[in-house]
């Protein structure tokens, strides 16, 4: 008998049942120069993001770091996302849109852009001058908030390290691939060999990493970097979502000693736990993605994440 191959995003998947995710349609950038369209100004910008959502998380996360709350405001739309996409909607610990009334997050993209045809995603950074999206990479976002809004003269982490320029950006891209992304290209695989390919890298992604962490508090050593909060984002939803939801479950991340200690290290920063919601990241995605779980059955476990 025949089975139907239901793809949770039928244009990103490939030919052979994996996940092959959209590119990020806006990239414009910030800069200094004199003729700059976007110019690195306080309160000109605007963060669009998300509880539930790794890559806004990781915006986010940035902005609280670099102590930017006062120079980028920013707002968070509802964790259920529907076939309308993300919406701005009053609940608990999400509400109307503040800068442009706006009830979906599309007619950001509209007005930016009124030929976008791809799927809606978070975050987005608006120009509220210009009214139109600069940028909806969360890589170039907070690239942009560190090289253009962070004070060096105030006591901020620095998150790109010159002198680590090559190997951050070389392990930053292998931990996008295997680690961040590969939990997705895991749980949105319709073919049992896609789906296999993707647990497999993902998990040698995890060893290696446990082993870096062995002897060592952080990626690079004694002071956490962009890296590390890249990682942190995709191993707090781990055993709570990934593990289960995206049948990502040879391992818990609390079954890697190292791994799991990272994760509290981070996790115990000074603001980092205001961030970190798990009604909205379990809402989100098991309620979301009813491909994967048609009856929206929201799991009450696990008992331990951290």
């Amino acid at each position: 008998m025949a089975i139907k191959e239901m793809a949770q995003f039928p244009n990103e998947r490939s030919e052979n049942g994996g996940f092959q995710r959209q590119p990020d349609e806006f990239r414009d950038w910030i800069s200094r120069a004199p003729e700059a369209v976007f110019a690195p100004e306080p309160d000109r910008y605007h963060l669009y993001g998300c509880l539930a959502c790794p890559w806004a998380h990781r915006a986010l996360i940035v902005r609280h770091l670099l102590d930017l709350e006062s120079v980028i405001s920013a707002s968070l739309v509802d964790p259920i996302r529907d076939d309308r996409g993300w919406a701005f909607r009053e609940g608990e610990g999400h509400g109307p849109d503040p800068i442009n009334d706006f009830e979906f997050l599309a007619q950001a993209y509209e007005a930016t852009d009124p030929t976008f045809e791809g799927r809606i995603t978070v975050p987005v950074l608006w120009d509220k001058h210009r009214k139109r999206i600069v940028n909806n990479s969360e890589d170039d976002i907070c690239r942009m908030f560190h090289e253009f809004f962070r004070d060096p003269h105030h006591p901020t982490p620095d998150l790109f390290p010159t002198h680590l320029t090559e190997s951050q950006s070389e392990l930053s891209e292998k931990i996008y691939e295997a680690v961040n992304n590969g939990v997705y290209r895991a749980g949105f695989a319709t073919t049992q060999s896609a789906y296999e390919e993707a647990v497999s890298t993902l998990f040698e992604a995890l060893d290696e990493l446990e082993k870096r962490l062995d002897g060592q508090p952080f990626l690079f050593g004694d002071h956490p970097v962009e890296t590390d909060w890249r990682l942190f984002c995709t191993l707090i939803r781990f055993d709570a979502v990934y593990h289960g939801h995206f049948k990502c479950n040879l391992r818990r991340i609390t079954d890697y000693p190292n791994l799991h200690r990272h994760l509290r290290r981070l996790y115990e920063l000074p603001g980092i736990a205001e961030t970190v919601n798990f009604d909205h990241i379990k809402r989100h995605y098991y309620y979301t993605h009813d491909d994967i779980n048609p009856t929206r059955l929201i799991p009450v476990g696990p008992v331990k994440v951290l």
